[in-house]
Parts: structure tokens; C-alpha cells; sequence
């Protein structure tokens, strides 16, 4: 499997969702966070975005984000998140087991993903992820495998406070299973605000610790 291609035409594709300003419709805004949603291209469901502020620097931000040393004590939406190959040092693939979602409306998914780091000028940072099929990582009985069409996150430095950073984060998941789509519609605004919540109260934590 070409891993450089995939990356590039996923970063590509991260980077056009940030840059598309029109069509979006905001379906939920809470604790400083908005979420919107528009028809997704790469397949029949929506893509969202998430975007909120966070006290930090990008380069602090992204590896807090995706790395699973970090990512595995914060993140209160995962069972469990682990790297299964590092193909360089910007560049993985990664395992992740969700909890069940809403008293067990949605019951575990696991998904494996392509996720790679790139920078650009002005002190941006992204992570950009595809699901992929990785034969050292089969689907199992115990959840349901879940695909992860094109997503990622942006982490720009603030122009005006350049201490903070504004964070999007772009997901388009097929979850898989027969899940109506009204419940696939409330979980996901949802599942995006705490990402954002929890990684700003994680980040406060890791600050206050040292």
C-alpha cells in the first residue's frame, strides 16, 4: 500500500474542508464550541466540524491529540487507542476501540487508521486520517468495525493572541451497523464537543501537573 499517496491526497482533502467556507449549517454550539454539518462527498452521509479555541500552542495541541501516550488518559470517549506500525516520523497507523455511545444505543466500534501529521506556514498544524485495511488488525465479534472517511484536525495559531490556538476538526465516520440516522445525527455534534472539551481540560491538566 502506497502510504505516501494516501497521505497526500488525504491532507488535500483536510485542507480543502478548511478551506470551504460555504454550505455549512451549524447544528450545535456548546461551551464555546460550534458544530456544523454539511452533504459529504465521499460518501451519502454528512461531513462535520467541530471548532473551538483552545489556551495553547499548536505544536503542544497536535501530539497531545493523536499520540496514544496522551491521547489514552484524556480521551473519555475511547476504550482503548494504540499505534500498530510507525511508518515514519510524521506518519502511523493507529487502533482505536470507542466506548458504547448513549446507554448503549451505539455499541462499541473500532476503527483502523492512516494518520499523518503535516505542517504548514504560519505555525499550522494538522493531522490527516483515512481508515485502511491493515491484515495485522481484523475486524472482531466483540464491536463493530467503523470507517473513518477523509478527516482530520487544523490547529492555527491566533493572530491577535498567538498563545492560543483555534482548533477544527473534521469527521465523516461510517459507523457501521444498523444505526437510524436521527442517532447517528445527535451523537456525532455531540462526540465532537467533548474531543474538544476534553482535550482543553487535559491540556489544563498536563499545564497545572507540571
Amino acid at each position: 500500500m502506497d502510504y505516501k499517496k494516501i497521505t497526500d491526497e488525504i491532507a488535500k482533502k483536510v485542507l480543502s474542508y478548511n478551506q470551504d467556507t460555504s454550505g455549512w449549517r451549524v447544528i450545535k454550539v456548546s461551551k464555546n464550541i460550534t458544530v456544523a454539518s454539511k452533504p459529504s462527498k465521499e460518501y451519502s452521509g454528512n461531513i462535520y466540524r467541530g471548532e473551538g479555541i483552545i489556551k495553547e500552542v499548536p505544536s503542544k495541541i497536535i501530539p497531545f491529540m493523536y499520540l496514544p501516550e496522551y491521547r489514552n488518559k484524556w480521551d473519555k470517549a475511547l476504550q482503548s487507542y494504540k499505534l500498530l506500525e510507525k511508518i515514519d516520523q510524521d506518519t502511523g497507523i493507529y487502533h482505536s476501540v470507542t466506548h458504547s455511545y448513549g446507554m448503549g444505543l451505539i455499541s462499541s466500534r473500532d476503527f483502523v487508521d492512516l494518520v499523518h501529521v503535516k505542517p504548514y506556514p504560519g505555525g499550522i498544524l494538522t493531522t490527516n486520517s483515512v481508515s485502511v485495511e491493515y491484515s495485522r488488525c481484523p475486524p472482531t465479534p466483540s464491536c463493530v468495525r467503523g470507517y473513518n472517511n477523509p478527516c482530520g484536525y487544523v490547529c492555527s495559531p491566533l493572530p491577535e493572541n498567538p498563545e492560543h490556538s483555534k482548533l477544527v476538526v473534521f469527521i465523516q465516520p461510517e459507523l457501521g451497523g444498523m444505526l437510524p440516522y436521527s442517532v447517528v445525527e445527535t451523537a456525532i455534534p455531540t462526540t465532537l464537543i467533548n474531543l474538544i472539551t476534553e482535550t482543553r481540560a487535559g491540556l489544563k491538566g498536563l499545564k497545572d501537573h507540571n
